[in-house]
């Protein structure tokens, strides 16, 4: 019997530290519960935007299957929007997956492969009107720190990452138990999705 979830992490060039980092940081205080793999296309080792490297679990090509697809922002997606490897193994991902998760602008891939169609979702709010030209058909929020619609957790930016990844411990463990790794990590948790003062700093609304 499957005791852990794994956790598939995409990385690709140019991907954002915390966006990774900080949810992982969460789930990786419950290794009883969790299972987490780097994933990348090609390559043993993925530089991100801020230098520091990680070393890959997993290639696309191993064909693994996840049950928590984590898809970070940065930078580098203005690339990735348009790799159509990446957009393929997203959505192969997907319909296997028992959540889908994003941060920051990494909603822009999942929008891109017509992942979020229909969806409620939001995404980092210095970058609102680039990420949502990825997806028309997306019912984007302006004002969410993260949204939960179906098996589809999508956050705002970078640190907002953190805070969806309590919620999906919360709903898979327990409210308790999210509270428990919040403590655990010195981390003031915003329980609230709605909470999002970046929405009208960013002039959103």
């Amino acid at each position: 019997m499957k005791t852990k979830r794994s956790i598939g992490v995409v990385l690709f060039h140019d991907f954002e530290l915390l966006d990774v980092f900080g949810p992982l940081e969460m789930f990786g205080l419950l290794p009883e519960h969790f299972e987490i793999r780097l994933v990348a296309e090609k390559g043993a080792i993925v530089a991100s935007r801020q230098g520091p490297r990680s070393v890959i679990d997993d290639e696309f090509d191993d064909d693994h299957q996840f049950d928590i697809l984590l898809v970070p922002g940065g930078m580098g997606t203005r690339q990735q929007i348009t790799n159509p490897v990446l957009l393929e193994w997203l959505r192969g991902q997907s319909a296997g997956a028992q959540y889908i998760t994003s941060v920051c602008t990494g909603s822009a891939l999942l929008a891109s492969a017509g992942l979020l169609d229909g969806v409620r979702a939001t995404t980092n709010k210095a970058a609102f009107a680039w990420v949502t030209e990825q997806g028309k058909q997306v019912m984007w929020l302006k004002q969410a720190r993260w949204v939960e619609d179906g098996k589809f957790f999508t956050s705002s930016g970078v640190s907002a990452g953190i805070d969806m990844s309590l919620a999906l411990i919360a709903k898979l463990l327990g409210q308790e138990t999210a509270q428990r790794v919040a403590l655990w990590a010195e981390y003031e948790w915003h329980e609230d999705p709605d909470r999002d003062p970046f929405a009208k700093r960013h002039g959103l609304v």
